[in-house]
């Protein structure tokens, strides 16, 4: 995005008087004492003390401590998505199973790993790549690895993707970039998050890898350090580490998180409430507060676009255009359920979802407005 256009995409958000997402990061005087500490220690990179106290806490919150694994931190998702794809060592051109309907990164990963992303459905009810659909394709076709998303932050089912590995040999990660905080690894089934801004647990720019396997976890902790063990590289790997500066915010987000996820919850509940009788609209199935809100809509996502928008409210198109339609994914190969090309829910969402304003600032009032304009939306296509 060139300067002018940032400037004038900063000017129409402020015509917005209900925004679609406000990402929630500590104050100031929250980060002092750890930026203090950091003072203190001079030791501002390299796996300081901060990182090592931030890496043992999501540890702990994604459930690999408890399997006998570590979480390791990283400078981004995408770098977590990649390392972690490196670090499971299947041969160059190995084929990569993940979802048409997911974040440009995911698809990006692959190939930065060396590997072939080979594009699915989603399921019709959470919009995710489900054990089912994956093993319906994984007969078919000729895959080695399959790349789940968590959908908007919807946490997947470890266990059935633990069971979906011991009875295909199929390897599984699962790119969770917003679902720090309800996803946790399995026992065979490791975990990339994303710690952007945007996301619920947010911290600017970061990214962990959490795994089950504490070998795998030392592997990517390496490449994050250019492959170095002692004073010699050992494997192939770039600079990704995280700072003591985006570890002192990850540890304050961390002490946060209790009251954040509470905050979700009780908005998540008031807008389910607010959209159970509204014609028209599909919700995600979720067992927790989503990371980012999309819904389905009869009448059209473009339609819905402009009735919010007439409202002051704004809205996003999450995960749209699909993979297997933006220019430089052209080329990669699509595998519908029916073995043809065909994407029916992907397609389905690609007309008809749209996302919603979800963030901790929004009021009750704002989710009435929201509901009101989906049911105007409503009322315009009959």
């Amino acid at each position: 995005m060139s300067r002018s256009e940032l400037f004038h995409h900063q000017q129409r958000l402020q015509s917005f008087r209900v925004r679609c997402l406000i990402p929630d990061l500590p104050e100031s005087e929250a980060l002092l004492p750890l930026l203090r500490q950091i003072d203190a220690n001079a030791w501002y990179s390299n796996f300081g003390p901060l990182v090592n106290r931030y890496e043992e806490q999501l540890g702990i919150l994604t459930g690999a401590q408890t399997l006998g694994g570590e979480a390791v931190t990283l400078s981004s998702g995408t770098a977590a998505l990649v390392l972690g794809l490196r670090a499971l060592d299947l041969p160059a051109g190995s084929r990569v199973l993940l979802p048409a309907f997911t974040f440009a990164a995911t698809l990006l990963a692959v190939r930065e790993a060396g590997l072939v992303p080979v594009l699915g459905d989603v399921d019709a009810e959470d919009w995710t790549l489900s054990p089912d659909l994956a093993r319906v394709l994984c007969s078919r076709h000729d895959i080695q690895l399959v790349l789940p998303v968590a959908s908007l932050g919807a946490a997947l089912p470890v266990e059935r993707w633990d069971d979906f590995i011991a009875s295909t040999g199929v390897r599984v990660l699962i790119d969770a970039a917003a679902g720090l905080g309800v996803q946790r690894v399995g026992r065979n089934t490791p975990v990339a998050y994303s710690l952007h801004a945007t996301k619920p647990l947010g911290i600017g720019e970061g990214g962990v890898f959490a795994t089950a396997d504490a070998t795998l976890a030392e592997r990517v902790r390496r490449s994050s350090n250019f492959g170095f063990v002692g004073g010699e590289i050992a494997q192939p790997g770039l600079n990704a580490k995280m700072s003591e500066y985006a570890a002192a915010v990850g540890l304050v987000q961390l002490d946060r998180w209790p009251k954040l996820q509470t905050r979700r919850q009780e908005l998540w509940q008031t807008y389910r409430e607010a959209l159970a009788e509204l014609p028209g609209v599909q919700v995600q199935t979720l067992a927790h507060a989503p990371a980012m809100l999309l819904v389905r809509h009869a009448a059209g996502a473009t339609a819905v676009q402009g009735v919010c928008a007439a409202a002051g409210i704004e809205t996003r198109r999450w995960y749209l255009p699909p993979l297997h339609r933006h220019p430089a994914f052209s080329t990669v190969e699509v595998r519908g359920p029916e073995g043809d090309g065909r994407l029916p829910v992907t397609e389905a969402l690609e007309t008809e979802a749209l996302g919603l304003p979800f963030h901790t600032r929004l009021r009750p009032e704002d989710i009435e407005a929201i509901a009101a304009a989906l049911r105007t939306a409503d009322a315009n296509r009959v």
